[in-house]
């Protein structure tokens, strides 16, 4: 019997095998975790801790003086220490405002005795009585004399200070703002200061909306009085105050 190519199947065809699934896909990707996914996660997940009551109660947290504390006893702690720093901003407020207090009371003092001065040297007596009564040297006023009128036959020339040799002071300890308070070397002192005595701090505050109106400075001995950093508020406000007083009695210049 002859084969035919119908009788016989191809030995040339190809046999299909089945193919192995690919395990790439089946393989659970690895997750590194990290703070901020821990973070994240139990932020998402508020109920975690009611969830896992029993874990949490176990779990223990490292402690720097006590080795290893319970989370309960490390939040307890917190809470304490949150307590202490609430309390410790409400005293340091209500120390403020204590302080304010008395700041707007001694400025209210000052400031109708200041109303009350019959002339400029009756309120520069007004200005060192008051400081001295604080504890301090006294109280300094100048008046930069290309701004106002203090040529003969003004009684106020003594008051008058000449910018040309204000600047090397301005650009030392005033170039950025209208108030200092701190030390002062000899030769500031020898233009600012004419009592010879000694002074350990001052607070310095220029007059005027611009600052070029004048200069007022209190005085100290003690030389941590005024240091960097403290409040200007009291100083600021009266040398606002100043200038209005001080048009009774000296025309400005145009």
């Amino acid at each position: 019997m002859t084969l035919t190519p119908k009788n016989v199947q191809s030995t040339n065809k190809k046999t299909s095998v089945p193919r192995k699934k690919s395990t790439a896909h089946c393989k659970t990707k690895k997750i590194l975790l990290n703070d901020e996914l821990v973070s994240d996660y139990l932020i998402q997940n508020p109920d975690f801790f009611i969830r896992h009551a029993k874990q949490i109660e176990e779990m223990n947290i490292p402690h720097p003086v006590r080795g290893v504390i319970s989370l309960s006893e490390w939040q307890l702690a917190r809470q304490r220490n949150k307590i202490r720093q609430l309390e410790s901003e409400i005293t340091l407020l209500m120390e403020h405002a204590c302080s304010n207090e008395q700041l707007f009371e001694s400025l209210m003092r000052l400031q109708n005795e200041l109303l009350l001065a019959s002339d400029l040297n009756d309120l520069l007596a007004k200005l060192n009585q008051w400081a001295k009564s604080l504890g301090l040297v006294g109280a300094y006023l100048y008046l930069f004399d290309n701004k106002w009128q203090l040529n003969i036959p003004s009684s106020y020339r003594h008051f008058a200070l000449s910018t040309d040799k204000f600047d090397f002071i301005r650009v030392r300890h005033l170039q950025y703002n209208y108030q200092y308070l701190g030390q002062l070397n000899n030769t500031e002192l020898n233009l600012l200061i004419p009592e010879k005595t000694y002074i350990g701090s001052v607070a310095l505050s220029l007059l005027g909306r611009f600052g070029d109106l004048g200069v007022l400075v209190f005085a100290s001995r003690n030389p941590n009085h005024y240091q960097t950093g403290q409040g200007t508020l009291l100083i600021q406000k009266i040398s606002e105050m100043l200038p209005i007083l001080i048009n009774r009695w000296v025309i400005r210049k145009n």
